[in-house]
């Protein structure tokens, strides 16, 4: 792994920023205030050589200069924001990538990945807004404010990466802040969200800073006397049984998997232990898990950003049921959840069908994000524009 030593180790952290244009260079805490004033919907920022430093909103990179960055640009960027962090430094050196978070004074926060390309260093930032959003502001349903008077059980947020399963769960936090008295304890990769306490003590830790992994953290905190737990991500099998442990003894358990709906949520979480086990395993998760929320951001009709598309999972007699004994014929969660509006789920298509109806995404991108998009198509055949009229038969009828 020769490269990524190279990298790290011709990084010159002092050195002026020549990722601005010749002649007025900049230090990178300057060089990210300034791009962030470029636009108040960025998502991430990119810093890849042969390109100028780049903005993503809505989904779309932008430039936000002319002059592309060079392989010593990076490894200056790169090493500003990796700092002291040996942990950081050494995955860098030995896996190629490694993860950070980082601040700028009195203003965001970010989630950052470096990785070697091509041998040199590419640099992505995760934007953090600086203020915790809440239920109204990310316009979650209210069906999920039942969360906060939940006392044990696991809630799980799904998604692919940016899909704002941290938002989510931030707005789940503040608002169990704001209305229990509760210990809640976070365990993340990196702290994203900071929660001041409220009426509640919010006790933030943060991977390698703070524990050296999230089995071990979620472990101590079973000693810790917490009444909410979050866990960051359910990445391994030890992580999912003390995760699962915590929530059959009297804790709400709070985390997120990178999978795309609720019955892949399902079978990610089975497929992790041996076939020996799994039936075990589904009548533990059956009897524990109370929400499980997959959202995907689609782009908004009028341009201005995308809206979340939000598909709920409630544990009744019914989802236990089929989390069980698995899904069959006419037995699969999907179909739970499209007779389950009045016990507060729904699904993404139907979520979908509804915002197209309202006029708040199109019906293009509507059929794209669907999970049955023909299915979709046929719900909305109401709305299909009208073919036009055959000027020949006109003609032959008058």
């Amino acid at each position: 792994m020769s490269a990524p030593t190279t990298a790290v180790s011709n990084v010159a952290p002092g050195a002026p920023n020549s990722a601005t244009p010749a002649g007025a260079p900049v230090s990178t805490p300057a060089l990210l205030a300034a791009m962030l004033k470029t636009s108040p919907k960025i998502s991430d920022l990119f810093f890849t050589p042969g390109k100028p430093p780049l903005i993503e909103v809505s989904g779309k990179l932008a430039p936000t200069g002319t002059r592309a960055l060079t392989s010593e640009d990076t490894r200056r960027i790169a090493s500003d924001l990796i700092g002291n962090n040996q942990h950081a430094i050494g995955n860098l050196k030995e896996l190629g990538s490694c993860d950070v978070s980082y601040s700028l004074q009195g203003a965001h926060r970010f989630r950052v990945n470096i990785f070697m390309q091509r041998g040199s260093c590419a640099v992505v930032m995760r934007v953090i807004p600086s203020k915790v959003p809440d239920f109204e502001s990310l316009n979650l349903p209210s069906e999920l404010e039942k969360i906060v008077g939940l006392r044990n059980g696991i809630v799980l947020v799904t998604g692919p990466t940016g899909s704002g399963k941290s938002s989510t769960l931030a707005a789940i936090i503040d608002k169990i802040n704001k209305e229990q008295s509760y210990h809640v304890l976070t365990i993340e990769d990196p702290i994203e969200f900071l929660h001041p306490h409220k009426n509640c003590i919010v006790n933030q830790r943060e991977l390698h800073s703070d524990t050296p992994s999230f089995a071990l953290a979620l472990r101590a905190a079973l000693r810790q006397a917490p009444k909410v737990i979050l866990v960051g991500e359910m990445r391994d099998k030890e992580t999912i049984e003390i995760a699962m442990e915590a929530a059959e003894t009297g804790h709400l358990v709070l985390s997120t998997l990178h999978t795309i709906d609720a019955s892949k949520t399902v079978e990610r979480i089975v497929g992790v232990f041996p076939m020996a086990e799994q039936h075990t395993l589904r009548n533990r998760l059956a009897k524990s898990f109370r929400y499980i929320i997959s959202q995907r951001l689609v782009p908004r009709k009028d341009g201005a950003g995308r809206v979340a598309v939000l598909e709920i999972l409630k544990s009744t007699l019914r989802t236990r049921e089929y989390v069980e004994k698995g899904e069959a014929e006419g037995k699969t969660l999907l179909d739970a959840m499209r007779v389950g509006d009045q016990e507060g789920m729904q699904h993404f298509d139907g979520n979908i069908e509804k915002l197209i109806r309202e006029g708040i995404i199109d019906l293009d991108t509507g059929l794209a994000y669907a999970t049955n998009p023909d299915n979709l198509q046929l719900d909305l055949s109401d709305l299909a524009a009208p073919a036009p009229a055959d000027p020949l038969l006109e003609t032959a009828a008058t």
